[in-house]
């Protein structure tokens, strides 16, 4: 069942390719519906990045409006993360961290899973392209630095076997939760730890019934990062990228 947007009290958000372009900060109308909207309602961001990724796309656009940072809550990477804004600073609420095995095992998993389909990584890369996230271990196919322009192209193509990589990944790591967000990424996190997971600890944390609650993110499809949260049965909006999302945004401001 749905309500009006007048009475939701936290609007939540993907981060990378829902308010600003893959690993790019958002840009100024971003920033300008995002800080309206904060002024209206608790604003929640959860990503499958990093909290130094949400400081580059989220953090630095905003600055000059830290007296809002009161009612903007971060969950990096995909929820295993939570941070609250006090005493003018981002302060962690609780994290999920991987020990140093289960992230030796992830990794060794990802090398055998290339292995057995015969995979072979881009003559050239951007970065890392085994990310350790502390929290989570991230593939990035073409790099973590790739140019978002490979990004787009990379999504769908022939060179795109991420689904191939996550089917044996699941035979190798049955007890860790195994995601693909975005364009060219693969996340693996603790079990149970996904963006339906922050949603839950959303309701725990602020007392906010999820019905109260509404999602907005780029990866709802089966088997994306974003699918979790249906789950807990917070109403949600599937979108295709930021133009998307300022369309949703703006049409929320003229309903607050």
């Amino acid at each position: 069942m749905t309500s009006s947007i007048s009475e939701k009290q936290l609007m939540v958000f993907d981060l990378d390719g829902t308010l600003a372009r893959s690993k790019t900060p958002m840009d100024a109308e971003m920033v300008d519906f995002f800080s309206r909207l904060l002024e209206k309602r608790m604003v929640a961001v959860i990503g499958g990045g990093w909290f130094p990724v949400f400081e580059v796309q989220l953090l630095t656009s905003l600055h000059g409006y830290e007296r809002l940072f009161s009612k903007l809550l971060l969950f990096p990477t995909s929820g295993a993360r939570f941070l609250r804004y006090e005493d003018g600073a981002w302060k962690t609420v609780y994290a999920h961290e991987l020990s140093l095995e289960q992230r030796t095992k992830i990794k060794e998993a990802f090398a055998m899973a290339f292995k057995d389909i015969g995979y072979e990584h881009p003559e050239t890369v951007y970065g890392e392209v085994i990310e350790d996230r502390g929290t989570q271990i991230t593939f990035s196919a073409l790099g973590q630095q790739a140019p978002i322009e490979l990004k787009d192209a990379y999504k769908g193509s022939s060179a795109d076997r991420r689904w191939e990589i996550v089917g044996r990944l699941k035979e190798y790591l049955p007890e860790f939760e195994i995601k693909v967000p975005g364009k060219s990424s693969i996340d693996v996190t603790m079990k149970g730890i996904d963006k339906g997971y922050g949603v839950g600890e959303m309701e725990k944390h602020l007392g906010i019934d999820v019905h109260k609650m509404i999602f907005v993110g780029d990866a709802l499809y089966e088997g994306g990062n974003d699918e979790p949260v249906k789950r807990t049965g917070i109403e949600t909006i599937s979108v295709e990228g930021p133009e998307d999302t300022k369309k949703v945004i703006r049409e929320w401001l003229l309903q607050l």
